[in-house]
């Protein structure tokens, strides 16, 4: 994933919590880092450790994009 910002270089934690929305997404998704308790996985690792296949990536990604571009990242 390219994220601007240097987004997708950050915990997922901490990504979560300046950007509520991007856990929402990941929930949608089944990917559970909202209720991780550790937090540690970078953004780039969370989506491609779930397998979830190219299509559901680039999905997750152009999603989270659109997010940031609207939010003003």
């Amino acid at each position: 994933m390219k994220l601007p910002d240097g987004i997708g270089d950050q915990p997922i934690n901490k990504t979560i919590e300046q950007h509520p929305f991007i856990g929402e997404l990941l929930e949608k998704y089944d990917i559970g880092c909202v209720t991780c308790g550790v937090g540690i996985c970078l953004v780039n690792d969370v989506v491609s450790i779930h397998a979830l296949g190219d299509e559901i990536e680039a999905e997750i990604e152009k999603e989270i994009l659109a997010y940031l571009e609207n939010k003003g990242a």
